[in-house]
């Protein structure tokens, strides 16, 4: 039971239903306001009529006992002094109650009644007042007893007596009115919720079947882990069916990445086999006959592995995510320093370095993009190779050339992937294993900057590494420091 009601579908229902519960019942009790206001004031209406009939005619002069009173079921009417003596009744009347008359249940009068010696809002002799006074009470008319709205009205006889006339209107109909429309609303009300909450269920489960249906493609994936597979998607244009455009870009980008990853590990297998492989060859010789032991052979094949394992473990680190630990760098003196320590290159290197070109980052990745550039480029050019550093706005450029076959065009993007070499007529140990350039790219990224390959002049390759260079700070007076 639990589950069930902690299902989206369930819970969507639920708070329908109480949101639709909620707002019938305010608006019914909206309505009955409305309703007996409106009853209310009716009622108030045919009192007023009923009253100021009588008044008029006492106004006129009528005899108390000639009054002509309307029927006393209707309209009840009593006629009283200042004083609270009757003077005139509804035949029929009695009992009255809600007008205020002494000997009866009283309705405190309006601030203007409640001085009895003050007569200076009385009409004059012959006159109806234009003041009305309403209250609710009840009548006993016939020994029936319904209860009514008054209304009281002054009038002075032309003797100048000014009596205060009341006359009530009935309630009954309003009242069954009332009663009936409440319970037209605690009838139809459930039917209306159940109606509220059988169709919300259907279209909530219209609504989800395509998420269930996303939902049970991705278990299956999950438990066959067959990435190839995808979810379907609807052919709507809502939430769900974004919903599922994204998770089957997810579900390829998931392929693509698990695919990468097992290439990777395939190729870095068989990198590693080679170098061991021959240095297992050339122990078991050794041991076999130490006097063939090839040891130059044996650390060039050590040195290999070091620097492959080094590579890897760097790639790896790096896709992973690796937090730099960025400082700012001279990038002019960062060339020069790596270019000066290079002394068993085959072809002699051009610098082109301007000085003070500065940026931030880890010097030494960014000291490993380098000598990564610059070895890729004696592998494959001709005569010389030429490095040149210079500031570009926001932006400092390092660029690497040879004047070898170059890069065609098509190759450009995919000479970046690990393991990834153009030239496999060479010799392995010629070649390198294919992890150079990838992982200057990986750092160049990193560092929020490119990598790129170009034609270089007149032909080659042209390798260019353009960093954001840092912002410039305000120039400081003395004993300040920055922030």
């Amino acid at each position: 039971m639990k589950r069930k009601l902690a299902s989206v579908r369930a819970r969507t229902t639920i708070a329908a239903t109480a949101v639709v519960t909620a707002a019938l019942v305010a608006a019914g009790i909206a309505v009955l306001l409305v309703l007996r206001s409106n009853l209310t004031g009716e009622a108030d209406r045919l009192a007023d009529e009923a009253a100021r009939q009588v008044a008029v005619q006492i106004a006129a002069g009528a005899p108390y006992g000639e009054l002509r009173l309307p029927d006393g079921e209707d309209n009840p009417v009593q006629v009283v002094d200042r004083d609270g003596r009757l003077l005139a009744a509804t035949p029929g009347l009695t009992r009255i109650s809600g007008t205020g008359v002494p000997g009866v249940t009283p309705v405190p009068p309006p601030p203007s009644d409640r001085d009895d010696d003050s007569d200076a809002d009385d009409p004059r002799a012959g006159q109806v007042g234009k003041d009305v006074w309403h209250g609710a009470g009840s009548a006993t008319v016939d020994g029936e007893t319904h209860p009514y709205r008054f209304a009281r009205i002054e009038a002075t006889d032309p003797r100048d007596e000014t009596v205060l006339v009341y006359a009530g209107a009935p309630l009954d109909a309003g009242e069954d009115a009332l009663h009936a429309a409440g319970a037209a609303m605690l009838t139809g009300l459930p039917v209306l919720l159940a109606v509220v909450a059988g169709s919300t269920w259907r279209v909530t489960r219209r609504a989800l079947r395509p998420v269930e249906a996303i939902r049970a493609e991705m278990a299956a994936i999950t438990a066959s882990q067959d990435l190839s597979r995808r979810v379907p998607q609807p052919d709507s244009h809502d939430e769900v069916a974004r919903l599922a455009r994204t998770t089957n870009d997810t579900l390829a980008a998931l392929e693509q990445s698990v695919l990468r990853q097992r290439r990777f590990v395939a190729d870095a297998s068989h990198e590693l086999r080679s170098p061991i492989a021959s240095l297992r060859t050339q122990l078991e010789v050794g041991a076999a006959h130490p006097h063939l032991l090839d040891i130059e052979g044996a650390v060039a094949d050590t040195v290999r592995l070091q620097q492959l394992a080094a590579d890897l473990l760097l790639l790896a680190r790096l896709e992973a995510g690796e937090r730099l630990r960025v400082t700012p760098v001279d990038l002019s003196a960062l060339v020069r320093t790596e270019l000066s320590r290079r002394t068993g290159d085959r072809h002699p290197v051009h610098a082109h370095i301007e000085d003070g070109v500065e940026v931030l980052g880890s010097r030494g990745h960014l000291a490993r993009v380098v000598g990564n550039l610059v070895d890729n480029a004696q592998r494959h050019t001709r005569t010389a190779v030429t490095v040149s550093v210079r500031g570009n706005g926001t932006r400092a450029v390092v660029e690497v050339a040879d004047d070898g076959d170059g890069v065609p065009e098509s190759e450009r993007e995919r000479i970046f992937q690990p393991f990834v070499r153009l030239d496999e007529a060479r010799s392995r140990d010629d070649g390198g294993a294919g992890l150079g350039l990838a992982l200057a790219r990986d750092i160049a990224v990193r560092h929020g900057g490119t990598l790129t390959v170009h034609t270089a002049d007149p032909n080659g390759a042209l390798f260019a590494l353009r960093l954001p260079a840092p912002a410039r700070a305000p120039a400081q007076g003395p004993g300040e420091r920055a922030a």
